[in-house]
């Protein structure tokens, strides 16, 4: 039941609109759905990573640090200024952005291993749900975080099917150019909002 309920919420908690969910319908856009949902495995690699520090202990040190997370969220910063330009001045060539092989599934990964939100979310969120009553602390972290990545993986599918959606419906050029300029925008945004916050 605990794992239910945990999962509903953590659905909800990713489905919240984010960098890595936009470039996933971006990607769904512009890729196709078979390579955008491949370049999720990206974003759940970095997930992972994090789950290994909360069950390794690592998690709420890091939390603690302010050097630490004011590192991880300036270089997210400038790694969102980065894709905002991309995406700006990336050129089309038959319907395909000019991108090197595999600059997706990179991408999910930098947003998110270098979102320090994403980290206290396995720092904060996940703990939450740990009940020492249930066994041991180490084996339910690795569960929630398994419980986790799935919830984030269907999130992460739907922005990808809503992106494959616009791709199927045969946006001309410059409505793809709008969607591009709107991405961006909102990645600058998002920027704007993690360089003013606090860590």
């Amino acid at each position: 039941m605990w794992l239910a309920v945990f999962f509903g919420a953590s659905v909800l908690v990713a489905l919240t609109p984010g960098a890595n969910n936009l470039l996933g319908m971006h990607h769904g856009v512009h890729h196709g759905p078979l390579r955008a949902v491949v370049a999720l495995l990206g974003r759940l690699a970095a997930f992972s990573l994090m789950v290994g520090a909360v069950v390794a202990g690592l998690g709420p040190v890091l939390a603690a640090g302010h050097t630490a997370l004011t590192v991880i969220k300036w270089a997210g910063v400038a790694y969102l200024v980065y894709l905002a330009v991309r995406i700006l001045t990336t050129k089309e060539t038959g319907g395909e952005s000019q991108v090197r092989n595999g600059t997706p599934l990179r991408k999910e990964f930098l947003v998110a291993i270098t979102n320090p939100k994403a980290l206290l979310i396995f720092t904060a969120f996940v703990p939450q749900f740990v009940d020492p009553a249930r066994g041991p602390i180490p084996v339910q972290l690795v569960t929630l975080g398994a419980v986790y990545l799935a919830a984030e993986a269907l999130a992460g599918t739907a922005y990808v099917a809503l992106g494959a959606g616009i791709r199927k419906a045969g946006l001309t050029r410059r409505a793809k150019a709008r969607l591009d300029r709107g991405t961006a925008a909102v990645l600058l945004g998002m920027a704007g909002v993690l360089a003013t916050s606090r860590t």
